[in-house]
């Protein structure tokens, strides 16, 4: 079983699991997990909730760390901007690589809509577990 593998079988039993998430497509360029926004992702203003989108994206990051270190990293500091709201539907979030150091990684990742409307970008920094 490779990387990517194991680690998604283990996050089908937790918070990953718990969200829905699913693996797209992960490769030392970019990182894809979708997610069906249903009723039970929503907020009370019937748009998914900030906290499922910026959930997302640290997922994303934290797997793109995974699949270019082949181990895994913590989330030191993210930073999120919501752009436009979500409606439930399908959502992909994309995460990209940005800067790397002998500790840490620096990336970003995107959550669009089916339609390709961006709903929110954001930054993080993961340091890397020995």
């Amino acid at each position: 079983m490779d990387w990517n593998e194991e680690v998604s079988r283990r996050n089908e039993q937790s918070f990953w699991g718990f969200l829905g998430l699913k693996l797209i497509s992960a490769d030392s360029t970019r990182v894809e997990i979708g997610l069906t926004a249903v009723d039970s992702h929503l907020n009370a203003m019937g748009i998914v909730h900030g906290g499922v989108l910026s959930s997302m994206m640290d997922q994303a990051m934290g797997t793109m760390v995974a699949t270019l270190k082949g181990k895994l990293g913590v989330t030191t500091h993210l930073n999120v901007n919501f752009l436009s709201p979500m409606q439930a539907g399908e959502l992909v979030v994309t995460a990209f690589p940005l800067h790397e150091t002998h500790r840490t990684l620096t990336l970003r990742s995107e959550v669009r809509d089916g339609k390709g409307t961006l709903g929110c970008i954001s930054t993080a920094t993961f340091r890397l577990l020995k």
